[in-house]
């Protein structure tokens, strides 16, 4: 998701708390209050200032807590702006690293003819699901009872749309390649410029994402 797409539905959570009854209008609020906690706890993550304390307005008066959570996520919006949102922790850039150093040793890989291209493809796909892992846990993005693989992460960080639906895509179709190379379907994975098509699209999907 963009910054601005991300600033457009932070304005959405704010436009329904702002549609709440200034009279009797407890239980909207609360349930306006749980859409913002939800909305925070995905786009800024659960251990962020912004989902902790968005989440205390529901001791408040309707009123008080309709301004408290309004105030949240107007700095939640110059903070995105600013462009903080993508700052990466240094745990997240590491991970980043190695899947790097991974796609490097399949492109090796891919150089030797002696080699296989079906080795590639496993160590691709292998690379691309330790990306889509540490990606969904660094988003603390629940997979409801989705299996953990290539295909659950991704629709788990699509259902939270932070890939596109042709990003959903290219992920099967690289999840496709993987698994025949891992259950030894050589026919295939003998081209090896399709492994090729494959890295390269991994490759640029984990910069475009980083």
């Amino acid at each position: 998701m963009t910054p601005e797409q991300l600033v457009e539905k932070t304005g959405v959570i704010i436009a329904l708390l702002d549609k709440v009854p200034k009279q009797e209008g407890q239980m909207h609020f609360f349930g306006a209050l749980s859409a913002a906690r939800e909305f925070l706890r995905t786009y800024a993550g659960q251990e962020s200032d912004f989902y902790k304390q968005v989440g205390n307005f529901d001791k408040y008066s309707t009123d008080s807590g309709i301004r408290g959570a309004r105030a949240v996520l107007n700095a939640f919006i110059v903070y995105v702006e600013a462009g903080l949102h993508d700052v990466l922790s240094p745990k997240r850039q590491a991970e980043i690293d190695v899947v790097s150093d991974f796609l490097q040793q399949a492109h090796a890989l891919l150089d030797k003819s002696e080699c296989h291209p079906a080795a590639a493809a496993v160590l691709v796909g292998a690379t691309l699901e330790e990306f889509l892992r540490t990606w969904v846990e660094d988003k603390r993005i629940d997979l409801n009872g989705k299996k953990p693989s290539i295909s659950g992460y991704a629709q788990a960080l699509r259902a939270s749309e932070l890939i596109s639906k042709q990003d959903m895509k290219d992920i099967e179709s690289w999840g496709g390649v993987r698994n025949a190379a891992a259950h030894g379907t050589w026919d295939e994975v003998s081209d090896r410029k399709r492994v090729s098509l494959m890295l390269e699209g991994v490759n640029l999907f984990i910069r475009q994402h980083s």
